[in-house]
């Protein structure tokens, strides 16, 4: 499945930007068409049958995207996915879709959790900190945990950095304990 979801990922995002488009506005049609699929099970169905022939599935498709104000690109990215068989990836496409964007226009996203809730500056500052040591801009996603006592934790892709009291107090732990 990973491999469907990168495939058609990349291809999209080729599409996004040889046709400069919008990165913003396309990804969230796509994922707003990822919605209305995920919440449909009669869609979802129609899109898949096979015994359903591909003009009568474009014909549906060409109104929910006219109805919704869907871009061409987009109708057609679904309708490739309709004629492939691969409506059923098209949540996972699309959030592989926006980590391949992300990549592409130099943004890192970071999850980060604080003890309390953060004010504007300090969310400026923590996120200053994030770009200078991934260089890249970042797009961050805020969370509380009261267990971490205080400080945060950042975690961008695969790396972790423990800044939290918690974090401090267990590495002290094993300092003293080796």
């Amino acid at each position: 499945m990973a491999s469907v979801t990168n495939t058609y990922a990349r291809a999209f995002a080729d599409v996004i930007f040889d046709q400069k488009m919008d990165p913003g506005k396309t990804l969230q049609q796509v994922r707003d068409l990822a919605g209305l699929v995920a919440g449909s099970r009669d869609l979802r169905e129609v899109w898949e049958a096979p015994s359903i022939s591909a003009e009568q599935k474009r014909r549906l498709l060409d109104a929910i995207a006219a109805r919704e104000g869907f871009s061409p690109t987009v109708r057609n990215f679904l309708a490739v996915l309709i004629d492939h068989r691969r409506v059923p990836f098209l949540g996972s496409i699309a959030r592989q879709l926006e980590h391949e964007l992300d990549n592409r226009m130099g943004f890192a996203e970071a999850e980060i959790t604080s003890a309390r809730e953060l004010n504007e500056a300090e969310r400026q500052a923590l996120e200053a900190q994030v770009v200078i040591v991934t260089g890249k801009r970042v797009r961050a996603r805020y969370f509380q945990d009261q267990s971490i006592l205080g400080g945060a934790i950042v975690k961008v892709g695969s790396t972790i950095y423990d800044g939290s009291v918690k974090g401090q107090l267990e590495r002290i732990r094993q300092a003293i304990s080796s």
